[in-house]
């Protein structure tokens, strides 16, 4: 007797968890696709581009201390010192920022009923992460060929740090995003924002070097611990005494928790506004 295979069995019934998977999956993969070309000059290869403008930060803020004759505040090596910084705080400000502004320059596509808010902001924190990824390895390979060590002292608390680092990123993201995408003028607020957020996380400078009144109000600054983590993970005797992992990780994750509650409670105003 043969035997009938239903639709559940096949893996086409729309209740099934496979089902479901797999739809958001092409989801995704849409949103992404559809990112890569409209951010990145309209061709996928732009987006090698991506990883190059946080590197040139860093080449412009290295030309300009070696003009100046300026040492590095901590260790031998400018160059390594402002890497430990800038990593950590670029990755923060461009998977958070371009989070932001994934709703509204993706907007048209919560016309099509299978796209989401959510999938919009997540397949954008992918896209910045990937990114975020390339740019330490190039960074990696950079500061490898002129001669600096960029080996952390423990490997095990870099990484931590830097995934502390992308789940920050992500819960101010996902928050922020859904807030831009009610108030489009929240952006150019956040955006003004990150510029205090870059200039008040210590990477040019060593922030316990600073008066303990200074240095308390900048530990307030979540991506400052990010900093922190992270030099202490490269230099043995850097001793920070502000650093909270802690505060970071409840930073990130109380955002995260907040951003998913908002949208889900915005979530017809944020459909019905595209």
């Amino acid at each position: 007797m043969t035997r009938v295979i239903t639709s559940h069995e096949s893996g086409k019934d729309p209740r099934s968890t496979r089902y479901a998977l797999k739809q958001k999956a092409h989801v995704m993969q849409a949103v992404i696709l559809r990112d890569v070309r409209t951010r990145f000059f309209n061709h996928g290869l732009g987006f090698l581009l991506v990883p190059i403008w946080p590197l040139a930060h860093m080449f412009v803020l290295l030309m300009i201390y070696t003009f100046m004759g300026r040492k590095a505040p901590f260790g031998d090596s400018l160059r390594l010192f402002f890497a430990t910084g800038l990593l950590p705080c670029l990755t923060f400000m461009y998977v958070s920022r371009f989070m932001a502004l994934s709703i509204v320059i993706n907007r048209p596509m919560l016309a099509i009923p299978a796209v989401k808010v959510l999938d919009i902001l997540f397949a954008r924190a992918f896209l910045e992460i990937i990114a975020a990824f390339l740019m330490v390895f190039l960074t990696f390979i950079i500061l490898l060929s002129l001669g600096d060590n960029p080996f952390p002292h423990d490997w095990e608390q870099a990484t931590y740090a830097f995934l502390s680092t992308i789940l920050l990123a992500i819960g101010l993201g996902v928050l922020v995003g859904v807030v831009t995408s009610m108030f489009t003028f929240f952006a150019t607020i956040y955006a003004l924002t990150l510029i205090l957020v870059y200039m008040m996380s210590g990477t040019l400078f060593v922030v316990a070097a600073l008066p303990a009144q200074a240095a308390y109000a900048l530990s307030w600054n979540p991506v400052m611990h990010a900093v922190e983590w992270m030099r202490s993970s490269f230099y043995p005797t850097y001793n920070s005494p502000v650093l909270d992992k802690y505060y970071l990780l409840a930073f990130g994750l109380g955002a995260l928790c907040c951003g998913l509650v908002l949208e889900r409670s915005v979530r017809r105003v944020v459909l019905e506004g595209k």
